[in-house]
């Protein structure tokens, strides 16, 4: 299993939101400190958004920032909005399916299960729980030490 560039990005920007708390933060900010594009960036922010998980300003002192606590946000619930619209594997894809062996195959059945699963750790798992009492993280995305 392998998760998204987007959910990559997705994951280290809430998590330097997270790390700079009550502070709107600029996309390049983000964007030095984690080794991201400024356009895949602003795709992720605004799909963030969308999702609820962030608020975003726009404008000259615009940015972003956590739209809740980084307690009140599961880690599953992003992962889901980023990897929901990726089939797993090809028989998870209807529209795309071309496997001959989909009516009778038992993998389809085990990979759904492993898929909750993964979902389900993942659902356990808030943003503070990577964040909080982190100071590496804390070194790396701090405001005061990113610039």
């Amino acid at each position: 299993m392998r998760l998204t560039t987007r959910t990559n990005l997705a994951m280290r920007a809430l998590m330097f939101c997270a790390v700079n708390p009550g502070v709107t933060v600029r996309k390049s900010d983000i964007a030095a400190a984690c080794n991201a594009s400024l356009n895949h960036l602003g795709l992720v922010i605004n799909l963030l958004g969308q999702g609820g998980f962030i608020d975003t300003t726009r404008g000259r002192h615009g940015g972003v920032r956590l739209s809740r606590p980084a307690a009140e946000i599961s880690i599953g619930a992003v992962a889901r909005l980023l990897e929901s619209d990726v089939p797993f594997a090809e028989c998870f894809d209807m529209n795309e399916n071309t496997c001959p062996l989909t009516g009778c195959c038992k993998l389809r059945g085990t990979l759904r299960k492993a898929l909750a699963a993964f979902y389900e750790t993942l659902d356990a798992v808030t943003l503070a729980d990577l964040t909080d009492r982190n100071s590496g993280l804390q070194e790396l995305l701090a405001m005061d030490r990113a610039a």
